[in-house]
Protein backbone atom coordinates (compact mmCIF):
# COMPACT_ATOMS: atom_id res chain seq x y z
CA UNK A 1 0.00 0.00 0.00
CA UNK A 2 1.42 3.31 -1.06
CA UNK A 3 0.84 6.22 1.94
CA UNK A 4 1.13 9.95 0.14
CA UNK A 5 2.87 12.62 1.69
CA UNK A 6 0.76 15.34 2.53
CA UNK A 7 2.75 18.54 3.37
CA UNK A 8 6.34 19.13 3.13
CA UNK A 9 8.06 22.03 4.73
CA UNK A 10 12.06 23.08 3.71
CA UNK A 11 13.85 23.32 6.76
CA UNK A 12 17.52 24.52 5.23
CA UNK A 13 20.28 22.73 3.72
CA UNK A 14 18.65 19.59 1.99
CA UNK A 15 16.32 18.91 4.87
CA UNK A 16 13.04 18.06 4.51
CA UNK A 17 10.24 17.68 6.85
CA UNK A 18 7.43 15.41 5.39
CA UNK A 19 4.31 14.30 6.89
CA UNK A 20 2.38 11.20 5.25
CA UNK A 21 -1.38 10.73 5.41
CA UNK A 22 -1.48 8.11 8.32
CA UNK A 23 -0.27 10.61 10.43
CA UNK A 24 3.79 9.73 10.39
CA UNK A 25 5.66 12.62 10.23
CA UNK A 26 9.85 12.37 9.66
CA UNK A 27 12.96 14.82 8.79
CA UNK A 28 14.83 13.69 5.77
CA UNK A 29 18.40 14.80 4.64
CA UNK A 30 18.63 14.48 1.30
CA UNK A 31 22.25 15.23 0.90
CA UNK A 32 22.66 11.21 2.65
CA UNK A 33 21.10 9.40 -0.70
CA UNK A 34 20.46 12.33 -3.59
CA UNK A 35 22.51 11.99 -6.72
CA UNK A 36 22.72 15.21 -8.51
CA UNK A 37 22.67 13.48 -12.07
CA UNK A 38 19.98 14.22 -14.78
CA UNK A 39 16.30 15.87 -13.63
CA UNK A 40 17.97 16.17 -10.25
CA UNK A 41 20.71 17.79 -11.05
CA UNK A 42 18.83 21.52 -10.31
CA UNK A 43 18.38 20.40 -6.94
CA UNK A 44 21.93 20.74 -6.29
CA UNK A 45 21.25 24.56 -5.91
CA UNK A 46 20.00 24.99 -2.85
CA UNK A 47 17.57 28.10 -3.63
CA UNK A 48 15.61 25.76 -6.22
CA UNK A 49 15.65 22.72 -3.74
CA UNK A 50 13.50 25.09 -1.87
CA UNK A 51 10.67 24.89 -4.22
CA UNK A 52 9.98 21.68 -3.03
CA UNK A 53 6.35 21.17 -2.79
CA UNK A 54 3.22 18.28 -2.50
CA UNK A 55 2.00 17.11 -5.87
CA UNK A 56 -1.60 15.75 -4.31
CA UNK A 57 -2.54 14.10 -7.63
CA UNK A 58 1.04 12.25 -7.55
CA UNK A 59 1.17 12.12 -3.63
CA UNK A 60 4.08 13.02 -3.50
CA UNK A 61 6.75 15.88 -2.85
CA UNK A 62 8.66 17.31 -6.45
CA UNK A 63 9.75 20.61 -7.73
CA UNK A 64 9.07 22.98 -10.61
CA UNK A 65 11.00 20.75 -13.24
CA UNK A 66 9.39 17.91 -12.60
CA UNK A 67 11.64 16.07 -10.02
CA UNK A 68 9.88 13.69 -8.08
CA UNK A 69 10.45 11.18 -5.37
CA UNK A 70 8.09 7.68 -4.83
CA UNK A 71 6.52 8.06 -2.10
CA UNK A 72 6.82 4.77 -1.03
CA UNK A 73 10.38 5.48 -0.99
CA UNK A 74 10.32 8.42 1.00
CA UNK A 75 8.10 6.84 3.61
CA UNK A 76 10.26 3.55 3.99
CA UNK A 77 13.75 5.79 4.42
CA UNK A 78 11.18 7.95 7.07
CA UNK A 79 10.19 4.49 8.75
CA UNK A 80 13.79 3.07 8.98
CA UNK A 81 12.31 -0.08 6.39
CA UNK A 82 14.17 1.61 3.87
CA UNK A 83 16.53 -1.93 3.35
CA UNK A 84 13.37 -4.08 3.71
CA UNK A 85 11.88 -1.83 0.77
CA UNK A 86 14.79 -2.88 -1.20
CA UNK A 87 14.80 -6.82 -0.19
CA UNK A 88 11.26 -7.30 -1.22
CA UNK A 89 11.87 -5.27 -4.61
CA UNK A 90 14.31 -7.65 -4.92
CA UNK A 91 12.70 -11.29 -4.35
CA UNK A 92 9.87 -9.86 -6.67
CA UNK A 93 12.26 -9.29 -10.05
CA UNK A 94 13.82 -12.75 -8.67
CA UNK A 95 10.71 -14.52 -8.47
Amino acid sequence: MIIDVTKAKYLGDYRIRLTFENGVEGELDFLDFLSFKGVFEPLRDLKFFAQVGVNPDWGTICWPNGADFAPETLYARVTGTYESLIRYGAELADA
